[in-house]
């Protein structure tokens, strides 16, 4: 009998692989960026389950709480000032099957010829106080330069999309 951690494993898996194969085939670009938020939420629970808490949060905030809120509300804007129903189109379907046939088949080889190193009891420990710490202490320059980047690359966005 499975643990549960394992039982969680494929079940997150198999729902972030479902989703993903929404936000690929939806006809609606709304349809399309809610699978991607649940995708991108089941994601955030693989992270937990191999005990990546500081992956998992940035995933959180950072994919679902800002690009992807950013992308809904994107296209809902532009649906309202156009007035034009946005639906996707796929033209390329059988490059496509070619192309992910063979990174597929690529990484089955892989995973079945290498081999794996297993652990068993690996001790459970918070990253988030300690990658915390270091990011306010060690490096505090590069957070802070790293900050006024995006906020110039914001701001430089909000004048280029200004109606002159």
């Amino acid at each position: 009998m499975p643990d549960i951690t394992t039982i969680l494993f494929y079940v997150f898996s198999f729902l972030v692989v479902s989703f993903a194969f929404i936000v690929v085939f939806a006809r609606n670009v709304i349809y399309s960026a809610v699978a991607l938020f649940v995708s991108l939420f089941f994601t955030a629970g693989l992270y937990l389950l191999l005990k990546a808490d500081f992956i998992a949060l940035t995933q959180l905030l950072l994919y679902i709480g800002g690009i992807l809120v950013l992308l809904i509300f994107g296209i809902m804007l532009t649906t309202r000032i156009t007035d034009a129903e946005i639906r996707t189109k796929n033209l390329s379907y059988i490059p496509a099957t070619i192309v992910t046939s063979g990174i597929f088949v690529i990484m089955m080889v892989v995973i079945l010829t290498t081999k794996w190193n297993v652990y068993k009891d690996i001790p459970t420990e918070e990253t988030i106080t300690h990658i915390g710490k270091l990011l306010l202490s060690t490096y505090l320059l590069p957070f802070e330069i790293a900050s006024v980047v995006l906020l110039v690359a914001l701001i430089g966005a909000a004048m280029y999309a200004r109606k002159k």
